[in-house]
């Protein structure tokens, strides 16, 4: 499967209900040959934005294109765009393979991309039992196997690892990078911002509706450097603290009998620490994770409007 560029460019989207404003002029890219973590609290406007970029819900402002056509004017959409809203339903008693061949005959696809997309997703063991006997895990993956059927260039999946042992986010987490490594550009909503740090290349991260923050995750994460900390272990508490507080620095002492430093990097309290003659047993940067950085970004802002 090869698969071309076609960027999902969002602009000026916005979506009113009556007096509620679901998404409120919304903007942001989502770059091929990457991965996207599109992240926000409960009501922050997710699943309505992925909607409206489906075509799904009318915006009541703005555009979402894909490689600058909306959905609803994509020639052969399956063909162009593959989404998972939820986990995959069929009927209870037809075989996962049957259910893929009924959406190719529908959407004219060979039934050969049933059978392809079975085993990209590995069910192809299970291709033959019926839909009432797979799990939420299996039924995930049947999802993306349809999402697949016609080679789309853009995927668009909203947690898709809900129902996936470890082993199962594990193989996702692979296959959407090898489908983002092979220029196709993928987003992907979830709340799992552990798993998001791993996978994802690129983070939007929204509140109530609006844009919070936008990038790679590196450098979303860098420019959060207040939230770092420097862990620090020395014989000499009372001196390392007067020299840190000297630089404006925060020091928490830790039950483990290490210090936790807030406002300074690990050369910093180093240097502090040989000029004042303290003596270290041990210097580590904690760097802020995906999540503490999202917590702060969106701290007070939940919730719709």
């Amino acid at each position: 499967m090869t698969a071309g560029s076609e960027e999902i460019v969002v602009s000026h989207l916005t979506k009113h209900y009556k007096t509620l404003r679901a998404v409120d002029d919304l903007s942001f890219t989502v770059h091929s040959g990457r991965v996207t973590g599109f992240l926000g609290p409960n009501g922050a406007g997710k699943t309505t934005t992925l909607r409206m970029l489906l075509g799904l819900v009318a915006p009541t402002a703005g555009s979402a294109t894909f490689g600058g056509v909306r959905y609803a004017d994509l020639e052969q959409p399956i063909r162009h765009v593959g989404a998972v809203l939820e986990a995959s339903s069929a009927h209870k008693g037809r075989t996962g393979l049957n259910h893929l061949r009924m959406i190719c005959t529908a959407a004219g696809l060979p039934w050969e991309a049933a059978d392809e997309a079975l085993a990209r997703v590995g069910l192809t063991p299970a291709a033959k039992r019926k839909f009432k006997g797979y799990s939420l895990g299996m039924k995930q993956r049947l999802g993306i196997a349809a999402a697949l059927l016609g080679d789309p260039r853009v995927l668009i999946l909203d947690e898709p690892a809900n129902g996936l042992d470890p082993e199962g986010i594990r193989w996702m987490r692979d296959l959407l990078k090898t489908l983002a490594a092979e220029g196709r550009t993928v987003l992907v909503s979830s709340h799992l911002l552990g798993e998001m740090q791993q996978l994802a290349d690129d983070v939007v991260i929204i509140a109530a509706g609006r844009l919070i923050r936008q990038g790679p995750v590196d450098e979303v994460l860098g420019s959060m450097a207040g939230t770092a900390h420097v862990r620090v272990r020395t014989p000499q508490v009372a001196e390392l603290t007067a020299a840190l507080s000297e630089h404006r620095a925060t020091v928490t002492p830790l039950p483990d009998g290490a210090l936790l430093v807030t406002g300074l990097d690990p050369a910093a309290v180093g240097h502090a620490a040989f000029a004042n003659s303290v003596e270290l047993h041990e210097l580590t940067g904690e760097r802020a994770d995906l999540e503490q950085v999202f917590l702060q970004l969106t701290a007070g802002k939940a919730g719709i409007r």
